[in-house]
């Protein structure tokens, strides 16, 4: 089974030029009227940065990927999206897509192993987050709704509005996700955190 995963870690249709992320981004843009430098300057991001996120000449973090789509007003969720997510009822073990947001970084790796495969209604949203040592969320978020979650595996330090707190395997936690939150992974092997949040945010 492990090998069934590791597969699907390498399987090039989960490469962000394919997936075509950069190609959704540019069309969310384009169809709300917005230049590059207006997005690139509402997310905090620099207009050329934006520009080779949209041509799939650069992948971005998960923080930056946030902003932009909050900025956009479109679901992360959406940018990840397959024809056949939404008709799934049960996944079995290694069929789960796996995204990666920075393969590239060896030790800073970040990867979203989906439980609920993304499709509009749904009002949960969960992922497995998957974080190599040293690995974070790339800075702190905030947005409507709520989250909760549990550590399956290693360390982490979860900041939620400017607290951090050391969490290990077994340990769960709960907040408003108004306030601004982030991760890091401070153990010295890789980390696995079941997260759930509503209204579907990534």
């Amino acid at each position: 089974m492990r090998r069934s995963v590791a597969k699907r870690r390498r399987d090039p249709s989960w490469d962000v030029a394919v997936l075509g992320i950069g190609t959704r981004l540019r069309h969310a843009r384009l169809t709300r009227g917005y230049r590059l430098k207006d997005v690139g300057k509402a997310a905090g991001c620099s207009e050329s940065l934006v520009s080779k996120i949209e041509n799939n000449r650069l992948q971005p973090s998960l923080h930056v990927l946030h902003k932009l789509c909050a900025m956009l007003k479109i679901g992360l969720g959406e940018l990840f999206s397959a024809a056949d997510d939404s008709d799934a009822v049960v996944t079995r073990s290694g069929q789960r897509s796996v995204i990666d947001f920075d393969p590239l970084r060896q030790g800073k790796g970040l990867r979203m192993e989906r439980v609920i495969p993304y499709a509009k209604g749904h009002l949960l949203q969960s992922n497995i987050h998957i974080i190599a040592p040293g690995g974070s969320s790339d800075g702190t978020i905030s947005h409507e709704g709520e989250e909760v979650g549990y550590v399956i595996a290693g360390e982490i330090e979860l900041v939620v509005a400017g607290r951090t707190y050391a969490l290990s395997a077994g340990d769960s936690f709960c907040f408003a996700s108004h306030l601004a939150h982030g991760y890091r992974n401070a153990g010295k092997r890789e980390a696995r955190v079941l997260w759930v949040n509503t209204p579907p945010t990534f």
